[in-house]
C-alpha cells in the first residue's frame, strides 16, 4: 500500500505533501510509515491520500476488540515487538529493517499520479534491492 500526504500539516512536520510513502502495516486502524526522519511511527489514515491500495499477501490481519483493525507481516506481528524496537533491542532493530527493506524493494513498479490540473507526475520507486532505508545517523 502507498500513501501520500494530502496537504502540509504542522501535526506531522517529519512529512511531505505529495511524497509517496510506504504503509510497513496497520495498527488500532492507523499507518504506520517510515517517515523523513527515518523512524516508523503511526499516522491517522484521512490525512493521506491512498495512491495504490493493494496490500501485500504476507500481511497477517487481525481485529482488536472494538474492531480496529491490526496488520503486519509475520515478523513485525508480534506483541511489544515496536516496543523492543523502540528500545533499541538488537533482535528487533534487525527483524525490523531486514523486513522493511525487503518490502521496499519488492516495490518495484513506478507509481505515477497525474494531477487534473495539469501539474507535473510524482513519481516514486524503489530500486530493485539496492535501497537501503536504514537511517545512517541519529540519536542513540
Amino acid at each position: 500500500m502507498i500513501v501520500k500526504l494530502r496537504r502540509r500539516n504542522t501535526r506531522y512536520p517529519d512529512l511531505m505533501p505529495g511524497q509517496p510513502y510506504v504503509v510497513i502495516g496497520i495498527e488500532g486502524d492507523e499507518f504506520r510509515i517510515l517517515n523523513d526522519a527515518g523512524r516508523p511511527w503511526l499516522y491517522p489514515p484521512r490525512v493521506f491520500k491512498v495512491i495504490d491500495d493493494r496490500e501485500p499477501a504476507d500481511w497477517v490481519t487481525d481485529l482488536g476488540e472494538d474492531g480496529e483493525r491490526y496488520a503486519y507481516p509475520a515478523p513485525l506481528n508480534g506483541r511489544g515487538f515496536f516496543e523492543d524496537f523502540f528500545e533499541q533491542k538488537p533482535k528487533a532493530v534487525g527483524t525490523f529493517w531486514r523486513i522493511v527493506n525487503q518490502r521496499l524493494a519488492t516495490v518495484s513498479e513506478v507509481v505515477r499520479i497525474h494531477t487534473r490540473s495539469g501539474q507535473p507526475k510524482i513519481t516514486a520507486s524503489t530500486p530493485d534491492g539496492a535501497y537501503d532505508a536504514r537511517p545512517t545517523a541519529g540519536p542513540r
